[in-house]
This record gives C-alpha cells, structure tokens and sequence, in this order.
C-alpha cells in the first residue's frame, strides 16, 4: 500500500507530479535495467482493458491477429534503406547467442515491417489474396536515451497493424480508416480528445509516403503523439518484391499500410486527468469501477456492516467491475487514500448510520463540481444510480478535456513574435499558417522547441487559415504546432 504523503502540486513540477501519480497508481516502476520499466498489475489491467477494447474495433473491421518474430536479420532492414536511416539510432544488435558470435546479427525489432513483409511475400500470389488485414501484439526495443515511465522506455508494449492492398486508393481509405478508429477508441474510451491530420514530409514514419497522427494535449499544454496510421505507397513491397497477380494476368506490386498505438496511451491517460490528489481514470477503463469500504468502530457493528457489504457487492458484480474492501487490518482512511491514489471511480461507503438510513454513500472520484462528490444512494437504487454515475463521469471527462484542448488552441497566429509569448508562456495548440519547408519548422524548433504536431484535418481546421507563415513568407498549409512529449 502506498505511503500516505502529498503528491508534488501539478502546477509546481508536472514533471515530478507525474511520476509520483504513476507510483502512487502502482501502475508501474523501474527494474535494475535502465530505463526499462515493470507494468505492475494495475497498470497492466489498464491495458489489458485497451487491448480488449482495440482488438474488438480491428477485427470489426477484418482485421486478423498474427505474431511475427522478435529478431529480425541485419540485412533485412537494410533493404528498405530510408526505414534503416529513421530507426539506425533507436535499434538494439544481437552479436552473439549460444556462446558464439552470430553469422549475421538480429536486430531486436523496433517494428516489424522489415520481418513482416518477407514473409507476407509468400502469402500473397493473387488479387484473390488482397485485402491482407493483420495485427499484432506484441513488443518492441528502441533505444531511448532519456526515458519516462510508459512515455519513453526502450521496452514498450504495443499492436502494430499492417495490411496490403490491390490499389493506392485501397490503402489509402485504410489508412484513414485506421486513423478513425484511433480517434473514436480515445474520445470515446479514454476521455483523451485528440487532434487528427498528417504530419509533415520530415516528420513522417520512415518508408512511408505519408503519416497521419493522433495528437493530445495534456493538463500542462503539451502535446502527446498517442498513435499514428502510415500509408506505406509500394515502399516496402517494392524493398521485398512483395507483387500479386492482377485479373488480367500481370503482376504488381502491393500497396501497404502499418498503424500503431503503445502503452503511452497509459501515460497519456495519467497526464489527460489525474489531479494533485493521485490517479483519475474514465470507468470504461478502470480496473475496478467501485470499491465498497465497510465502516464500524468495533465488534458490535461489524457483522451487520459486513453483511450488508458483501450482499451490495453480489448485487453489483454483473453490472460493474467491483471490489469489496474488507480488510480488517487496514483503516478506512488508508483505504480511502488507497483507492482514490488507484483512481478508482466511486467509493461506496457503507457504516451503522448508512444502514439506519437505508442508504449507501457513494463518493465520485471526478465531478465538474467538487461539491457534488458525495451523494447519498437509497439501498434499492444503487445498482441503477451507479452505472448512471458511471457513465455520467466517462462523458464528463470528455467534456472537461475537450474545453481544456479548444481553450488552449490559439488560431489565426501569424506574428512570430506573439507565437513565441504563446509557447513560452501559455503553450497548447497553435495554428498558424505554414510555407512548407523544413528550414522553416527546424528554425522555428530550435528557437523555441515547439514542433509541428500535424496538418489538422477537416474536422479541426480553422475558418480561415492565416495568409502568411510565422517565417513571413507566403502560407502553403494550416499547421499545428506545441511543445510535445
């Protein structure tokens, strides 16, 4: 059970405040390997929750699971020469194994397309075979030197989609298809509204013709990559002569799409609504929607209290996922702190003067008023007032994120200067208008450190784009650019 002391103000060091909430949660922790983390059970039924969730939407929309091989040789990431060039820096090298030294060295995957599409090679033979609709679970290594509990660690847990396709316009509607159900797993599941569009040429995935990205912005202004979708055009068949037989008997090469999210969506989950009191996690991704903690002073009332618990319990469990916290050995006050720094959504409290009443107390882990936390719950109406608190709360949380994303996008910027105050000062979204060139997007980075987080799509586009770049030369494009993690 967690020490019992305040957590680090989010407005005094965020950066402390979050690690503290992540090890307070017993979400995860670090091990004797550096940077590498441990997804404690908590934290791992988050994501198990994610996967369930996800993996119900892919194969929705006929998607099937595969598993692909942790070690990739050498020389097949060299074949797609712009996909080495992006993840050279991040990968990990097997020299040796049974004592003695490799034949030719694996690289330990830092994405599977160099591995995949060999072997994919051998699946497809005809238009007959296309669409190929895959995923995977699974883990990959990347090399990060500066890491952060499920922000940056160089193990991370994720699913990588890759599918082929007959046409250019296949794999594009897939790609953007994927993109969509990103956006609607974390508007509707997570509470976490993201941005969506296409990043730059140099910020796409390397190999691909063009990225598309979620971007989210967290309590302190900053944005978060929490997915991306990759149209992949006929690089990577063209690296591994993936082709297909046409109807008319001639061959081509196949389009190809890969997708992606990681348990950075934890992380982003921690950062989108904990408070200086611990975790805050929406209910359709909480481990445990309510915890009943009994109340009695002594041996008198402890029957009857624990009675009524655990019946409340059993008329509950096919409804909510619930844990029932009869432990003698602990006080309520220590369970409180417990639950709430778990973010735990409601806490049904249940004492002798409950029981004269014929109520239940229930406390909200999140409310728009604080106030209106505590609410009394007549015994017969606790099943039905819990699952519409619950829900209540998901949509709350949505909501509160979503005004705290338009409250902090600052449209129409087109001075440098005011552009520059923004970052420094308020931070959060910025549109502008954009030339188009890199030179631009590098000064402006090592300036002030804000990036371009993407070209927003129809949905979050501005009325009327600026007609100038922050540089001063002529708008191309709307970007959006932030701070990011």
């Amino acid at each position: 059970m967690a020490e019992q002391r305040a957590l680090t103000p989010r407005a005094e060091d965020f950066s402390a405040w979050y690690n503290e909430v992540v090890q307070r949660g017993e979400l995860a922790g670090y091990t004797p390997v550096r940077g590498c983390m441990v997804i404690r059970p908590h934290g791992y039924a988050i994501w198990e929750l994610m996967q369930k969730a996800l993996d119900a939407r892919f194969k929705e929309t006929g998607h099937q699971n595969a598993y692909f091989p942790l070690f990739i040789p050498q020389s097949f990431l060299h074949r797609e020469a712009e996909h080495v060039e992006g993840f050279a820096p991040e990968t990990a090298v097997v020299t040796h194994g049974g004592g003695k030294e490799l034949e030719e060295p694996l690289v330990v995957r830092p994405t599977s397309e160099a591995i995949i599409w060999p072997i994919m090679a051998d699946w497809i033979q005809s238009y007959r075979d296309l669409p190929l609709l895959i995923n995977q679970w699974a883990n990959v290594v990347r090399w990060e030197m500066r890491t952060r509990l499920f922000l940056r660690t160089p193990e991370f847990l994720w699913q990588e989609g890759h599918t082929a396709h007959a046409s250019q316009e296949d794999a594009q509607r897939e790609t953007l298809l994927m993109l969509s159900v990103y956006r609607r797993f974390m508007e509707e599941w997570m509470a976490m509204p993201p941005l969506t569009g296409v990043k730059t040429e140099w910020d796409k995935f390397a190999g691909a013709d063009r990225t598309y990205a979620c971007e989210a912005l967290m309590q302190d202004n900053w944005a978060l990559q929490a997915g991306t979708s990759h149209n992949l055009g006929q690089n990577f068949a063209r690296a591994f002569d993936v082709k297909y037989q046409t109807e008319d008997g001639s061959h081509e090469y196949v389009w190809s799409t890969s997708w992606g999210v990681s348990t950075r969506l934890i992380g982003g989950l921690v950062m989108s609504h904990s408070d200086d009191l611990g975790l805050v996690l929406p209910p359709k991704l909480a481990p445990i929607q309510a915890v009943i903690v009994p109340i009695y002073k002594s041996d008198e009332g402890r029957g009857q209290v624990l009675e009524a618990a655990e019946k409340l319990a059993g008329q509950l469990r096919d409804v909510v996922r619930v844990r029932l916290d009869d432990r003698d050995t602990v006080n309520p006050g220590a369970k409180y702190y417990e639950w709430e720094g778990k973010g735990v959504p409601v806490r049904l409290e249940i004492g002798p003067k409950d029981l004269e009443k014929g109520q239940v107390m229930a406390v909200k882990r999140f409310a728009p008023d604080p106030k209106a936390r505590k609410v009394p719950i007549p015994d017969g109406e606790v099943r039905s007032r819990l699952t519409e608190m619950l829900d209540a709360m998901q949509n709350e949380l949505l909501a509160t994120a979503i005004k705290r994303r338009e409250d902090n996008s600052h449209r129409g910027i087109d001075d440098y200067e005011e552009f520059k105050e923004i970052i420094a000062t308020a931070g959060g979204f910025v549109y502008t208008g954009y030339c188009g060139t890199e030179e631009c997007e590098a000064s402006v980075k090592d300036e002030t450190k804000a990036t371009i987080r993407l070209m927003p799509d129809e949905d979050f586009r501005s009325d009327e784009i600026p007609a100038k770049c922050i540089c001063g030369k002529k708008a191309e494009y709307e970007v959006v650019w932030a701070r990011a993690y």
